[in-house]
Parts: structure tokens; C-alpha cells; sequence
């Protein structure tokens, strides 16, 4: 330890917070800092959702056994809310007699005003993984049931690790996190990081690092921000935080010794002017290399002056946005594909997993059929299962015979051998083909990204390869649910870090495909599948839209609605206009022609395609698509034939 007293020197230092703004810019001042303090997020109080007042009438009535308490302002919420409608004292008492952990001190403190004396105080960094080491020392939870307090969104892995232990576990939300009221401070923040004003960013919360990239991104300057950043230290006050902000391609370079702002401002500033001088003398030998993903970003960037980029009011853009357009946007999945001559042609050439491993070639098919078809939309050409190699599968596409894993989970501790995607690096290719079709594409036409749901990826990792009856996936999720829910947790974390490295390449949506869910039932659904599916879009990029896909029983479009997503996409089996009802006209809603009429002569398609339209309605939010792939055999001027019909069938005037 430095005898000389730590000392930002006069660095410029931007702070993400949510309520101790004032706070921070007293203590970076103290230590010889300028600060530059933006309020970052809010919660906002879920009125909506119900879960806690159900929550609170089991916990009077003797049905919960473990109370788990994740904030300190939402166990104040937790009860504003519920003694709206049960006795406060009852309500207290009853969680006085159960066992209850409180993860650190902010729901220490607030218990201690509720006069409640916790059973449990989780210690530092108050982790989910601490949560669970201090339980596993304290508590058996073996045939309890046990209440968490979720933030802001679900913890899959605290979840998981609760069922792995026998218990059976009940989350209630109380909040969300937003976009402050007041977003100029974080505009300006992200403006001085863009320009290289600033030396240290540090954040305490994950969730602030997501809402800099969604305002950075509204502004044009998410490749700027993220440019700058390189050449910043970004500083995290804790393992939750950093998590989150790698998740989000964000290097932390610094975490003090104990998870509080004052920890972090102090340590930061004796160790601040050594890092800089290290990560920028990094920056500077990398910058004749900058990966692609960013050099697609800054050739799409704006100044805030200069107008949004021609994608963003987009009619498949603004469609997403449930926001008026002069013809409904349509764009195909798999129109890239066999059914074009130019693509077989490059196939002739290539195998399907180098066509996918190659950037210059996935852009090239997937342009060729943009422009084609003059389809509304693009999405990238790669396929669902590439992201299971790096976390220890051994995939193959065999001639013939689809996809085969030669490696498959079919016991509960092949678990084990499942490697989380912590770092993106070796699934580069994918980004970068992300980065290619973005500079080729035409700038008014929105690049869309993909990934595998959790339940249809582990599918395939479980099956190994194609299934009718899902035997071995659904024996797996009844006679070892703990290893199930392990395995999905596993999966959805990886599959927020796969996704949001395409929004960071170039990606202006993405969407998440359930191509095998169809085979549960809704009661299946809600206990094996949702909470994965619901963590994967809440951990998307905020503001970036998510397509919600699945097929084959339109039973769980109520529940498809209720985990997520911007549009929900829709197959053939439901009527569009019932399907809409079914997921709610707050969202928008994709689909859903079937496949099979593109085989049709041109009047039966153009008859089935208005049936689509009318059901509709004109309403704003519909993108027109099919209710799954282009099929091989389909004839290419039909599909050209029904793009063309559906912009002029479904043209409006919007002046009037």
C-alpha cells in the first residue's frame, strides 16, 4: 500500500448511479476527481403484477417456509404493496416466524425498520453464490418452500440452485428497472465517452451499463461509446455488476475489495492512473485491427445533430414499435435458402457449417435475397446450434441427415460438462458476419439477429439431433428437474451474452426461435421453460425489439406473451386474429402464412395471404412472415409474388 493518499488527480470520472448520485460526486471530489454523475435507472413499482399479493396471502396462511429478500427497496415495496390488502401486522408477524435471508445490508436495514430480525444475513459480495454457500451452511432446504424477492429480473442461476437443493421455489416481482425521467446527464455521459473526454466509468449496477448502450444507441453513438470505453477504465463495484457488464461486452478492468460505493471510489482512485496508462497503450496497439462488429457500428453511427439512421423508421422497425406504416413490412425466415439458385450455386462450393463460418459468403446469400425478393427485413444467415460448440458439443452437419451431436446430455451429471458461453471470441465468425451483412445491406433495411430458445436448444443437446417424441429431453425434465433447470440457467445466460454480441455487431432486433416447444403442454411450459425464456428477452439489449417464436400448439401464446417479447411470432395453426387476441395488442405480432401455400398457383396464394391481412385488421403492429421456412421446393417468383402482393394489398395513406 501507497503511502501517498489515493488520488484521482484531476481525472474525469463518469458515474453511473441510481439513487446516490449526489453521493458519488461528493466522494470522487474528495479524492481529486471531476465528476460527471448521471442517474442511470429507476425502479418502477410493477402494480400490475399480482405475484406478490398471492406471495403474501400463502406466507399468512402457512404455505411458505423461507423468505428470501434480494433489496432494500423492494422489501419496502413488498410491503406498501401487500398491506393494501392484508393487515401490516399479520403480514409481519407471519414473516417474523418464517425463516427469512437477507442478502446484504440494504435488506438488512430494511427489515430492521420493519422490525423483523432476519434469520439470515447473506455476507459480501452478496452474490447469488454467497446466498447459496450461506444456506447451505445454515439451513437444509430439502421439501421447503421457499419465496424470492426478485430484482428487477428473474436469478436464474439463484433459482436453480435453490431447486438443485430440494426446494421448491416461488419468485415475486415488485419492480422493474427503466430509463431515469431525466436522461439528458446520461446522454451528455455518453457524448463525453464517445469523445474520449472521459478516464474512468464506473458503475454499481449492471442494469446501468444496459440502459448507457440503449440511450448510446438511440443517439447514434453505441460504436463511439463502446470505442471510447476501450480507452476508459471501467470500474465495477462488485461480481453481480461485472457480470452483467460483460455480458454486455464491457472489459471490467477494476472491483474494490468489498462490494460498496465508497470502497470503489476510494480504491479506484490508487489505482486509476496505472490502469489508464495500461488499457490505453492496449487500445493503441489494437487500433489497426478493430473487430468488425465495431467498424459495422461506426459506419452506421450519427452525430446526435444528424437525423436516425434510415433503418430506424423502417416499416419492420416501426412495426415492432406498434407504430403506423404505409404497408405492412414482410420478410421471410429462411429466404436465403435452397429454394434460390445463387445459393445452391454457392453451396455446390461449401459445406453448411463453412458457409456459416464464413462472413463475406453468409452477407453475400443473404443480400442476394433482399434484393430478390424486396423483402422488408433481413436476418443473418447462421443456423441455431453453432453456439453450442464452445460450450462443449461436439456438432456435426452430416449430408443429409441435419445436425448431429455426437455428445449428447442424457444423465443428470453430464450437466457438469456444459461450459458456459462466458466469452463470445470463439463464435467471432458469427459476429462479424453480423458486421458484413450490416455494410452491405441497404441502410434502410434492418438486420435482424437470431439465437436457439433454451428449451429447443437443450432439445437438440439432449436428443442429439432431430426427435418426434422428445423421449430422452422429457425424461431428463421429469426424473432430474434439478439437472433440467442447471442446464437451461446455463443455456439462457449464455444465450443473453450470444445475442447481445449481435446487437453490439450490428443487429437492429433479434429473434428468438422455440422451434421445438410445441411438444409441451401449458402446464409443462410455465414450470420447465418460462422462467428461462422471460430471463433470455429481459436480458436483451433494452430497447432492442425481440421476435418471440415457437410452433405447434398455440395453447401457450398466453404464456409465450407472458415471458416476452416485443412481437410474438406466429405459426400456421392459429388464426392470426385469435392469436393476437390471445398474446394482447400491446404487442405486436409476426406471421403467419403456411409454408405449404407457396406451392400453391398465384391466386391461391394471394387469396390466403388476404385472409391474413384481413385478419389484421389494419391494426398497427403486424409483420408479415410465414408460419416457419421457406420450404426447398418453393418456386422463387412465388415468394417474389407474395412479397409484391402483400405491400400493395396492404398500402395506406398515413397523411390522412
Amino acid at each position: 500500500m501507497s503511502s501517498t493518499p489515493p488520488s484521482f488527480d484531476q481525472l474525469r470520472i463518469a458515474s453511473f448511479e441510481s439513487r446516490r448520485a449526489d453521493d458519488a460526486a461528493r466522494m470522487i471530489e474528495r479524492f481529486g476527481g471531476v465528476p460527471f454523475v448521471s442517474p442511470s435507472m429507476r425502479e418502477a413499482p410493477l402494480e400490475a403484477d399480482r405475484s406478490v399479493i398471492e406471495f403474501g396471502h400463502r406466507l399468512i396462511t402457512g404455505q411458505i417456509d423461507v423468505v428470501i429478500l434480494l433489496t432494500g427497496g423492494g422489501t419496502r415495496e413488498m410491503v406498501s404493496r401487500i398491506e393494501r390488502h392484508i393487515d401490516r401486522q399479520r403480514f409481519l408477524h407471519a414473516l417474523a416466524d418464517v425463516n427469512t435471508v437477507a442478502r446484504g445490508p440494504k435488506p438488512l436495514a430494511a427489515l430492521r425498520e420493519l422490525g423483523v430480525t432476519p434469520t439470515i444475513v447473506v455476507p459480501e459480495p452478496n452474490t447469488w453464490r454467497e446466498v447459496l454457500s450461506t444456506l447451505d451452511q445454515r439451513l437444509s432446504l430439502a421439501n421447503l418452500t421457499v419465496a424470492v424477492q426478485e430484482y428487477g429480473m428473474p436469478n436464474v442461476s439463484l433459482i436453480a440452485g435453490l431447486e438443485a437443493r430440494g426446494a421448491a421455489v416461488e419468485s415475486f416481482r415488485v419492480y422493474r428497472w427503466e430509463l431515469p425521467d431525466d436522461l439528458a446527464p446520461l446522454r451528455a455521459n455518453v457524448e463525453r465517452i464517445a469523445a474520449g473526454e472521459i478516464d474512468v466509468a464506473m458503475f454499481t449496477s449492471g442494469q446501468q451499463a444496459v440502459n448507457l448502450l440503449h440511450v448510446a444507441r438511440e443517439m447514434g453513438l453505441e460504436a463511439e461509446l463502446r470505442d471510447g470505453l476501450e480507452r476508459t477504465v471501467v470500474a465495477s463495484v462488485g461480481p453481480s455488476t461485472s457480470e452483467m457488464l460483460q455480458a454486455n461486452g464491457l472489459a471490467v478492468d477494476f472491483e474494490p475489495s468489498h462490494p460498496k460505493l465508497g470502497h470503489l471510489v476510494a480504491e479506484c482512485a490508487e489505482r486509476a492512473h496505472e490502469l489508464l496508462r495500461r488499457k490505453r497503450a492496449v487500445a493503441g496497439s489494437l487500433q489497426t485491427r478493430a473487430p468488425a462488429g465495431q467498424a459495422a457500428l461506426k459506419s452506421s453511427a450519427q452525430a446526435p445533430s444528424q437525423p436516425a439512421p434510415r433503418w430506424h423508421d423502417s416499416a419492420f422497425m416501426r412495426a415492432c414499435r406498434l407504430e403506423p406504416v404505409a404497408h405492412t413490412p414482410i420478410w421471410l425466415m429462411r429466404q436465403a435458402g435452397r429454394y434460390m439458385q445463387e445459393y445452391r450455386d454457392v453451396r455446390k462450393k461449401t459445406s453448411f457449417l463453412e458457409l456459416c463460418r464464413n462472413p463475406q459468403l453468409c452477407s453475400e446469400v443473404m443480400c442476394t435475397a433482399v434484393e430478390k425478393l424486396g423483402v422488408d427485413a433481413a436476418i443473418i444467415f447462421s443456423d441455431l446450434l453453432p453456439i453450442l460448440e464452445p460450450m462443449g458439443f461436439e456438432l456435426e452437419f452430416a449430408g443429409g441427415d441435419g445436425p448431429q451431436i455426437h455428445n449428447p446430455v442424457r444423465q443428470s451429471g453430464d450437466v457438469d460438462r456444459i461450459v458456459e458461453l462466458e466469452s463470445t471470441e470463439s463464435l467471432h465468425y458469427v459476429f462479424e458476419a453480423v458486421a458484413q451483412t450490416r455494410r452491405d445491406l441497404p441502410e434502410h433495411i434492418p438486420l435482424i439477429g437470431f439465437a436457439g430458445a433454451p428449451f429447443t436448444l437443450a432439445s437438440y443437446a439432449v436428443e442429439g439431433g432431430g426427435s418426434r417424441s422428445y423421449l430422452h429431453t422429457k425424461t431428463l425434465m421429469y426424473r432430474h428437474e434439478a439437472a433440467w433447470r442447471e442446464l437451461l440457467a446455463r443455456l439462457s445466460r449464455s444465450i443473453v451474452r450470444y445475442l447481445n454480441a449481435q446487437i453490439a455487431a450490428g443487429a437492429q432486433a433479434v429473434q428468438l426461435f422455440d422451434s421445438w416447444v410445441g411438444c409441451l403442454s401449458p402446464s409443462d411450459y410455465r414450470r420447465y421453460v418460462l422462467p428461462y425464456v422471460r430471463a433470455v428477452i429481459e436480458g436483451v439489449a433494452v430497447g432492442t425489439p425481440v421476435i418471440h417464436f415457437a410452433t405447434g400448439n398455440p395453447a401457450l401464446l398466453p404464456l409465450m406473451a407472458e415471458a416476452g417479447g416485443r412481437a410474438i411470432g406466429l405459426d400456421w395453426r392459429v388464426n392470426l386474429a385469435e392469436g393476437w387476441r390471445a398474446v394482447g395488442y400491446e404487442r405486436a405480432v409476426q406471421g403467419n402464412l403456411d409454408p405449404a401455400v407457396l406451392l400453391a398457383d398465384r391466386d391461391a396464394i394471394y387469396e390466403q395471404a388476404r385472409e391474413i391481412l384481413t385478419a389484421a385488421g389494419g391494426r398497427a403492429g403486424h409483420i408479415f412472415n410465414l408460419g416457419h421456412g421457406v420450404l426447398p421446393q418453393t418456386p422463387v417468383d412465388n415468394v417474389r409474388a407474395l412479397v409484391d402482393f402483400v405491400h400493395e394489398a396492404s398500402a395506406r395513406d398515413l397523411s390522412c
